[in-house]
């Protein structure tokens, strides 16, 4: 299962998403999301044990 950081154009983090489509979504909302970086397998696993990653996303 692969997570993503959603950065803004600072590095600051906007959100942590699963997919390629809950990316799409912030930006739709307007979100400005600057770059996207792969978690790491240990960064991805506090996702995963927290529950969904959508659980960081105040906005949703």
């Amino acid at each position: 299962m692969n997570f993503y950081t959603c950065l803004d154009q600072e590095g600051k983090v906007i959100a942590r998403c699963q997919t390629s489509q809950d990316i799409e979504v912030l930006k739709r909302m307007g979100r400005p999301i600057n770059e996207v970086r792969a978690m790491k397998n240990e960064e991805a696993v506090v996702c995963s044990l927290t529950g969904s990653p959508s659980d960081f996303n105040m906005d949703y």
